[in-house]
């Protein structure tokens, strides 16, 4: 072990870990597909998906749910282009549930962007707000903003290491492979109480993404789509294991979370065969096993309510005790009503039995996923929280010093040189 890493491990050991023992969160996601329903062949417009989405999201919180989240597309069938301002809607008609997204493409997105985009949904939101980083998978994105698909791994690394100072200095001096060079640069507004969102790192079958979240010690989230749970029980030990290794705490606090589609009616035979077309012609299972198959053997859960609770249940037996569970209810085209349903549902006959079981079998230092106010108390403990005031400017947004108030007023500010 070199000098440096003993270094980065002290320092990390050093640090207050923001997971604290808690309950196990439930969420919903979206991916916002806008797929052609192929019992009644209707297709959806763009503008009645997104809206019977937000939609679900409220009716998420009203049923119980502790998390919504969202994913990010840029492409055809999908409509969530633009996560932020989708969850800045939801936040406006919700008071309690967790805003999040299932995937922002840390990978397409300029890291500036993103740093200032979460930050003022942060804001909005009063802290109710985590995002979860993935790399995309459809090449022809890539190209659309000017990246190579090749390098997606390479780009998912430097982004959100640039990501990570923006949010954690002031004023940043970066180089990098991928985006020109920042001098001097404050990414704007501050984090909320000066304490960026929660992150996690989601993924389906890469290690070395697992790696980037146990160095940083944020979250793993193991997107259960398409592979064997052993698969995913393998990337979710790895995790845990670096975690450990780069001096955040133990095991235990490591937080984990899972996710899988489900779809629930009264009787799992009923639930098989009204879910079958909808399997069947998705694209994302059209062409491969069966239904069948794809519930033995993968995260998957179709059935009854009784056999959706054995289903989670099981998972705690895989990969021990973990922070959120995030269920995919809506893809594939399903008509807005049947989500809908599937919401209630899953509130009034899932949810409540989930939380007393799971309570039952969670053991006491099990860690619930940071909240904002956990964030607050790592950093500051009992301590004053920082609020950011900027310094007065010349009118060209430029101080020559760390532009706020409460930063050290030896701190130069070398901005570039305009020729």
């Amino acid at each position: 072990m070199t000098d440096s890493m003993e270094a980065i491990i002290a320092a990390n050991s050093s640090k207050i870990s923001p997971a604290r023992p808690g309950p196990m969160e439930f969420g919903v996601m979206s991916v916002s597909d806008v797929t052609k329903n192929p019992v009644s062949g209707e297709v959806p417009s763009e503008s009645a998906r997104l809206k019977s989405t937000l939609r679900q999201a409220v009716i998420s919180e009203q049923a119980g749910f502790d998390v919504f989240a969202i994913g990010e597309h840029h492409n055809p069938p999908f409509w969530s282009s633009s996560p932020t301002t989708f969850l800045a809607a939801v936040a406006a008609q919700t008071q309690r549930i967790t805003l999040s997204t299932s995937t922002t493409l840390i990978t397409t997105n300029d890291p500036v962007n993103l740093a200032e985009q979460y930050a003022v949904l942060q804001h909005v939101a009063d802290g109710r707000v985590d995002l979860m980083l993935g790399r995309g998978n459809t090449a022809p994105v890539y190209p659309w903003f000017g990246k190579d698909i090749r390098q997606g791994l390479a780009l998912a690394l430097e982004n959100y290491n640039l990501l990570h100072r923006l949010w954690h200095e002031d004023v940043v001096d970066w180089s990098g492979q991928f985006r020109t060079p920042l001098q001097g640069f404050t990414a704007i507004p501050r984090p909320l109480d000066d304490v960026p969102p929660f992150v996690w790192h989601g993924s389906i079958r890469t290690p070395e993404i697992a790696e980037q979240a146990a160095y940083y010690g944020n979250g793993f989230f193991a997107n259960g789509i398409f592979w064997p749970v052993d698969h995913f029980r393998r990337l979710v030990a790895l995790y845990r294991n670096r975690f450990v290794h780069w001096g955040h705490g133990t095991a235990a606090q490591a937080v984990v979370g899972l996710g899988a589609q489900v779809f629930v009616n009264e009787r799992s035979q009923d639930a098989l065969e009204t879910f079958r077309p909808y399997f069947d012609h998705s694209p994302v299972y059209r062409g491969g096993p069966s239904l069948e198959t794809m519930v033995e053997q993968t995260p998957l859960m179709v059935g009854s309510p009784q056999q959706i609770i054995d289903r989670v249940l099981a998972q705690h037996e895989v990969y021990g005790d973990y922070a959120r569970q995030i269920f995919l209810v809506d893809h594939g085209g399903l008509p807005a009503e049947m989500v809908d349903k599937q919401l209630d549902m899953l509130g009034e006959l899932v949810l409540p039995v989930l939380r007393k079981e799971i309570a039952a079998i969670r053991a006491p230092e099990a860690v619930a996923t940071p909240s904002h106010a956990d964030l607050i108390h790592a950093k500051y403990g009992d301590g004053d929280v920082r609020q950011p005031k900027p310094k007065e400017n010349r009118g060209d947004n430029v101080t020559g010093t760390s532009p706020y108030t409460d930063s050290d007023p030896a701190q130069r500010v070398e901005l570039p040189k305009m020729y």
